[in-house]
């Protein structure tokens, strides 16, 4: 132990608002004020690289906000405190590497269902990907088998499970079940669902951009010139007026990470993105598999 600091007083001296009651005496170890340093290089190459980052955009209730703490809701207190130890010789700096304006995106617990012994992150992670084996060997064969494909299967599963936990807003509970076989490209609410869906669109472009420079096509107009008459189908309607149209919204939606006070806690909406792709996903395989789209 370094030193003892009063956190409380602190607190009510510089009006803060949103922080743990029993936030009281800390003890200051060479761990935690490694930690504070850690934070503070992170701040200045921040402000080094990019300049325009700091001082900090405003939330519209007036709060700012320069360093969002990506936190479980195990070690939201410690992380507190690291937060209040990191402010404390603020004076002293210059007033761009102030870390003034910090909020919390608090992530929630995750519980493990049917698990045969406790399981941890690697083990977890080395499950979903046998998974995404064994769900590529049943769509491509032999082919998935190649050693070509161990990268491929390494970036389908690390796709797969973020997309996993993103669906389930990060302040609840994310509850993992070992034996769904969701991550097969049938199962509607997977992320390789989604990126089935998005191999297809991408290999539909490819065949009709190669199709253009042969002369068998000409090129897309740019949207402005587009001629809307074209849509026939009661599909490709609602692809656009459902997706294609809203799609900025709900990016900015999501990512905004609104203050809705002036505490220090703030929410991403990640699962609204998950379920929109999910629900884009299900109506474009429809039409695809109902439209011939490419003569």
């Amino acid at each position: 132990v370094v030193c003892a600091v009063r956190l409380k007083g602190f607190v009510e001296q510089q009006g803060l608002a949103g922080y743990d009651p029993n936030l009281d005496v800390l003890l200051v170890t060479e761990g935690k004020l490694q930690s504070v340093a850690e934070l503070q290089q992170a701040a200045l190459q921040c402000t080094v690289s990019n300049p325009a980052v700091l001082p900090a955009p405003c939330f519209p209730d007036g709060s700012c906000c320069s360093i969002v703490h990506v936190v479980s809701c195990e070690e939201e207190f410690q992380q507190q405190q690291l937060d209040l130890l990191w402010r404390m010789p603020s004076e002293s700096l210059t007033a761009a590497l102030a870390p003034l304006f910090q909020k919390y995106l608090v992530c929630g617990p995750v519980k493990v269902t049917n698990p045969s012994s406790p399981i941890g992150a690697d083990q977890y992670l080395q499950l979903r990907k046998r998974q995404m084996y064994e769900a590529s060997v049943m769509k491509y064969g032999e082919l998935a088998q190649d050693e070509a494909w161990t990268e491929v299967i390494d970036t389908l599963t690390a796709a797969a499970v973020r997309f996993e936990m993103l669906s389930t807003a990060h302040r609840s509970q994310i509850t993992l079940d070992l034996q769904d076989s969701s991550i097969s490209t049938k199962g509607t609410k997977s992320g390789a669902f989604v990126m089935y869906n998005c191999a297809r669109l991408a290999t539909l472009f490819d065949t009709f951009q190669r199709a253009v420079e042969r002369g068998t096509y000409p090129p897309l107009p740019p949207p402005s010139e587009l001629n809307f008459s074209c849509l026939r189908e009661e599909g490709e309607w609602l692809l656009l007026f459902n997706y294609l149209l809203p799609f900025p919204e709900v990016l900015q939606q999501a990512a905004h990470l609104p203050a809705p006070t002036k505490g220090i806690r703030i929410t991403a909406n990640t699962e609204a993105v998950c379920k929109f792709l999910i629900q884009l996903s299900m109506d474009f395989s429809s039409y695809y598999n109902r439209v011939h789209v490419l003569g």
